[in-house]
């Protein structure tokens, strides 16, 4: 039989590369005879440049750009050659991410946390000749909106006031290229359940309030400037597309990297559902019909990871080829009727464990599922 394994990365430092790894090994164990793929995931976000260069090869840049409070931090970009220049791939947690505050600091970075480090990300993202770029975003420890991003692509300074000239520059930098904003999450920029609602789990009502309403003035300041932009019309999303919303800032997806999403969409960017990205860019639809079973992982399976996440995209993939797929996760809050809309035959919780437990339960998967065992 033909295994393929696509998980996304579980909590801690598992990385998704690790875990099919792990899987790999014990499900070997039980059926020696599987023809086992794999190809892992990402949602856009945290492992993006390892599921890409895993699948697809390409050149690692090392880079070193300011981090949310300036502060110089390494980073990678992924270039894959190809025509038109190939694609870069950039994964903006690197400079962006929560894993950059420091206990105590959350308030201060994102209140003061630039985006200036993604623009200056973009920037060797070009550099490369790339003439598209696949930009990662999920959830930040910034909240600027996008503004730093804005001034670094126009080489203004940061306390520079974004006019009309300074987003046309900003614009001009990437006007060449078709850039695909990758988003991990669905949340908007702004509105009851959007970025800036939700930052008051980690700095209360009241701050996160101020945040949210300078976030949505900015929001709306920048989408009225780039009315004026030229048109880039073969490039942006069809009427009605992915997340489309009345007001600015209210778009599915808009408050990822607490609102640089938003921003990357204003300069012409292609706001689209992160794991649908990577799994075009791995060539996951032709790997799920070389299989027989198809087994990913996620950290949570809920309601809304059923609907937009790795294991959703994954599914959707093979549900269409009428292919069994089985999913591992930590922690399981969905019932059989809701995981099935999604092709999902089987869920296993696994709780929290480590490589040697993921084997064990590849072992034990293999008894059910391999059909030579």
């Amino acid at each position: 039989m033909r295994l393929l394994l696509s998980p996304g990365r579980l909590s801690g430092a598992l990385s998704a590369a690790q875990v099919a790894a792990a899987v790999r090994r014990g499900w070997l164990q039980t059926a020696p005879g599987t023809e086992v793929r794999a190809l892992p995931m990402s949602d856009g976000a945290a492992g993006l440049l390892d599921a890409v260069h895993t699948a697809r090869g390409g050149e690692l840049v090392s880079v070193t750009v300011r981090g949310p409070l300036g502060d110089p931090v390494p980073a990678t970009l992924l270039h894959v050659p190809g025509t038109g220049g190939g694609t870069a791939y950039v994964e903006a947690g690197q400079v962006l991410g929560r894993q950059l505050v420091a206990s105590g600091q959350e308030q201060r970075h994102a209140e003061e946390g630039s985006s200036a480090g993604l623009g200056e990300l973009l920037l060797a993202a070009r550099d490369l000749g790339a003439g598209r770029v696949v930009v990662g975003l999920g959830e930040a420890a910034t909240h600027d909106g996008g503004a730093g991003l804005v001034r670094t692509l126009a080489g203004a300074d940061a306390g520079h006031e974004i006019d009309g000239d300074v987003l046309a520059a900003a614009h001009g930098v990437l006007a060449g290229a078709d850039v695909v904003v990758a988003a991990a999450t669905q949340v908007p920029l702004l509105g009851l359940h959007g970025a800036g609602a939700l930052l008051s789990d980690r700095l209360g009502p009241a701050e996160a309030q101020r945040l949210d309403t300078r976030a949505g003035e900015l929001a709306a300041y920048l989408d009225r400037l780039g009315r004026v932009l030229p048109a880039r019309t073969a490039l942006l999303p069809a009427p009605g597309g992915h997340g489309a919303a009345a007001r600015p800032g209210r778009a599915d997806g808009s408050g990822a990297g607490g609102g640089a999403a938003h921003a990357l969409t204003v300069l012409g960017g292609r706001l689209l559902h992160g794991p649908d990205v990577v799994a075009a860019a791995i060539g996951l639809p032709e790997a799920v019909a070389s299989a027989d079973v198809v087994l990913t992982a996620t950290a949570v399976l809920d309601a809304p990871a059923v609907d937009a996440s790795v294991v959703a995209t994954v599914g959707r993939a093979a549900m269409e080829l009428g292919l069994p797929v089985v999913v591992l996760a930590e922690e399981v809050h969905t019932s059989r009727r809701e995981v099935a809309r999604a092709g999902i035959s089987a869920t296993y919780a696994t709780g929290t464990t480590g490589v040697e437990g993921l084997e064990g339960w590849a072992v034990r998967l293999a008894r059910t599922w391999a059909l030579e065992a």
